[in-house]
């Protein structure tokens, strides 16, 4: 068996582990077995409290808190950051299939 065979059986076995772990860890996501990896952070609460009262100077001030308290009761800023992490790690999940796939291509392309 060549150097060839070798290097494409171990970049076949690579691609194909990247690839099941990613998916294995996407499923571990979509079913709540493990946490959403937090590339964003909800701030914490008292730091949105002390911007609301910077500018809450008059009638726009009170006006703006008001529209900010209804927005919240619509869209929880929890759920924005939820959605943003999600995005991320399914963009970041197609990467690693789609590296996983080439890695195991060319490991095909070594064993022909």
């Amino acid at each position: 068996m060549g150097l060839n065979k070798i290097v494409g059986w171990g970049l076949l076995t690579i691609g194909v582990i990247i690839i099941g772990w990613t998916l294995l860890f996407s499923y571990n996501i979509f079913t709540s077995k493990s946490n959403l990896p937090a590339f964003f952070e909800t701030p914490p609460s008292s730091l949105t409290a002390q911007k609301t009262n910077l500018t809450s100077s008059g009638i726009e001030g009170q006006i703006s808190q008001m529209i900010g308290e209804q927005l919240k009761g619509i869209i929880p800023m929890d759920s924005i950051f939820d959605f943003l992490n999600l995005t991320v790690w399914s963009i970041l999940a197609f990467l690693l299939i789609f590296g996983g796939f080439h890695i195991s291509n060319l490991g095909v392309k070594l064993l022909k």
